[in-house]
């Protein structure tokens, strides 16, 4: 460009300053006649000052450049992007043509020249065109990768599985080396997609769903995104990283997705504070994967503002979730198992309040539970942690318990124990309110029982406890009884006002 003939001073973004000549440039550019039309300036040059130009001052020398030699320039993926989104801005058609011709044949450009192309697309997102250059990009990128897996000899979904022979047979040196080879061939792409940003990122992920591309691999995928951009990344990103992780694995087939994984993201989740949406199927994920879960998964600490030890309403919404689904016997089982672990751990927490204590305990249904032991340990802890029970309180814990389902050892120690004595005491001011003439009275005593007839004393604490159990189903019959009276009362005197009196 010639320094005599440059009467146009343009400065670009406040970035970089260029001197054109007029005349040249504006034979190309629609933008700049418009602007320009036959102002002229006796003093010095004429200065055009662009905001937000897409591309920077890069993008604008490649459409000078063309202009000055007179509408010539080879248009290739590696500069297609910039001279495009330029072009348009500058309305410089001749170029436009050019451009969209050359992405016509998108479809035979090599992975590396569509992946440079979505790069330069993050430079020009000022531009009203890089939203639909970026989508033709990635459907090109994703349909190249899905291609390229397909044509892979151990790309089958089976590859990935640990039931798939390159798990089974690992031992071996040589099949070692086999799954690691397969393991790269389906992987390596991984690093070359991360250099885009969080945006693109989520496009691509929505397109390789919608392409139905491998499950195991997108999951492999996304954990090792959030692992890699984590490190570098502001909280506002990670929430963004994170929030696209779990869409995406919301929609993938569950048995892609590991659970401790999946616990991990949680982790991350609270401490990023992500919208409740994403946090919603985070929970429903884990929820419908907890027969998998550790008792170390489910500790997971309480918020900051919360008094509890551990986040007690998390497990709880976990464990709806679990149970809203269709489940097999074993499953409900598993769980139980490990929802009464969880109670034992959390008991002694002075700040969990009875009736969440309580929740957590009608948590599963009793039939999932082949044992109480569990419960009546944890129910033992409570009760020692938190000594300003009411006997209310008490009782509707302990009434939680199934004496069937517990052990001869337990039976004995519940006779014995203190803390259990509250039963007696309210169940008598239960009975006195009733007025009953006859009252079934539990009596929790020590039964003083030689060593030889220790089964005549089980027999007899099981009766004492089925007593008990007698008595509370007397007394709630007792009060829906006296709910029905009262309803019956009420029906006949409504009905006799509406009745019309009978002549004499």
């Amino acid at each position: 460009m010639e320094a005599c003939c440059s009467d146009l001073e343009v400065d670009i973004n406040g970035e970089e300053t260029i001197f054109l000549n007029k005349q040249i440039i504006c034979a190309y550019s629609g933008t700049l006649r418009k602007l320009l039309g036959k102002s002229t300036c006796s003093n010095g040059n004429l200065k055009v000052i662009f905001n937000d130009f897409p591309g920077g001052g890069e993008s604008f020398e490649l459409v000078s450049r063309f202009c000055y030699n007179n509408g010539r320039l080879a248009v290739m993926p590696s500069n297609v992007v910039f001279l495009h989104c330029a072009a348009k801005f500058m309305e410089v058609t001749k170029v436009l043509e050019q451009t969209e011709k050359c992405m016509e044949e998108i479809r035979y450009w090599a992975w590396p020249e569509v992946l440079l192309c979505l790069k330069q697309c993050q430079e020009v997102e000022t531009s009203p065109e890089a939203d639909s250059l970026a989508a033709k990009l990635m459907d090109a990128l994703v349909e190249k990768l899905c291609l390229t897996i397909e044509m892979s000899p151990s790309s089958a979904a089976s590859a990935c599985s640990p039931d798939s022979s390159l798990f089974r047979f690992s031992c071996d040196s040589k099949s070692t080396e086999s799954f690691k080879n397969s393991s790269v061939r389906l992987t390596w792409w991984f690093d070359e997609v991360l250099v885009l940003s969080a945006g693109l990122v989520e496009m691509f992920l929505k397109l390789m769903v919608l392409r139905k591309f491998d499950n195991l691999i997108i999951s492999r995928f996304l954990f090792y995104y959030q692992k890699v951009k984590f490190c570098s990344a502001s909280s506002r990103e990670k929430r963004k990283i994170l929030e696209t992780i779990i869409d995406t694995l919301c929609v993938l087939d569950r048995s892609c997705v590991p659970c401790k994984s999946l616990f991990g993201v949680l982790r991350l989740a609270l401490g990023l504070n992500i919208n409740k949406i994403c946090m919603n199927k985070l929970e429903l994920m884990i929820g419908h994967q907890l027969d998998q879960a550790t008792l170390d998964n489910l500790l997971v600490p309480s918020p900051s503002k919360s008094s509890h030890l551990y986040y007690v309403n998390l497990i709880l919404r976990f464990t709806k979730a679990f149970l809203d689904g269709a489940r097999e016997g074993w499953q409900l089982k598993k769980v139980s198992s490990l929802i009464d672990q969880y109670i034992a751990e959390v008991a002694p927490d002075p700040c969990l309040k009875p009736s969440k204590f309580l929740s957590l305990l009608t948590l599963v249904p009793d039939s999932a539970r082949e044992s109480h032991e569990e419960i009546y340990r944890a129910i033992d802890m409570y009760l020692e942690a938190h000594t300003g029970l009411t006997d209310g309180e008490k009782l509707n814990l302990i009434q939680t318990l199934s004496y069937e389902k517990l052990s001869g050892e337990s039976r004995a120690h519940i006779s014995r124990n203190p803390k259990f004595q509250a039963i007696e005491t309210l169940a008598e001011q239960q009975q006195q309110q009733q007025q009953q003439p006859k009252q079934l009275i539990l009596r929790m005593e020590k039964v003083e029982i030689s060593g030889e007839n220790e089964k005549l004393k089980e027999h007899i604490e099981g009766i004492q406890w089925r007593v008990m159990e007698l008595e509370r189903a007397c007394l709630k019959m007792q009060n829906q009884m006296e709910v029905i009276k009262k309803r019956s009362k009420s029906s006949s005197k409504g009905s006799n006002r509406s009745l019309p009196k009978l002549c004499s």
